[in-house]
């Protein structure tokens, strides 16, 4: 009898800040708990994901999020004013404590130990100056080829 394939994720993540870190970690560190083998292609601002100089302190950007719930409604112009964008991250912060979710080193590192396939984008490393050390343990290093590998043969496929 042929044993059953396991069923695949493949995610793109290219977007560095706080708001856009959590759905791709959550996701595949939920898909590897389902036992899906998941895999994240980080490329473009999506590496400071895995930046250990910049995970623990990503932002939230005001402008262009107007979905972004506020005390006070305010017209997105007023996201460009000083000052905003720390307010908005101390804000998503506020609300990410009060629901007791984890923190983005805390989900990389879950994502790791479930051995979610982390890539971080060559290209992308040689176009910011990131370098292999500045990346969490763990991490991968290869380009598009390497990604196209196992999302060819993906279940689902997400690019956030």
């Amino acid at each position: 009898m042929a044993e059953e394939k396991r069923k695949r994720m493949a995610i793109i993540a290219s977007k560095g800040t706080l708001d856009m870190a959590y759905p791709p970690l959550i996701l595949a560190s939920t898909a590897a708990a389902m036992d899906v083998e998941t895999a994240i292609f980080f490329t473009l601002y999506g590496v400071d994901i895995i930046n250990k100089k910049k995970y623990a302190s990503l932002k939230v950007a005001p402008v262009a999020n107007p979905a972004m719930p506020s005390p006070v409604p305010f017209p997105n112009i007023l996201g460009i004013l000083p000052g905003m964008t720390p307010m908005a991250t101390t804000m998503m912060k506020g609300m990410i404590k009060k629901i007791n979710w984890p923190t983005i080193p805390e989900l990389v590192q879950t994502c790791i130990e479930a051995d979610v396939k982390m890539i971080a984008c060559t290209p992308t490393l040689e176009m910011t100056g990131v370098k292999k050390e500045d990346l969490v343990e763990g991490v991968v290093v290869a380009g598009a080829a390497e990604f196209l590998n196992f999302a060819l043969d993906a279940d689902i496929t997400l690019f956030i």
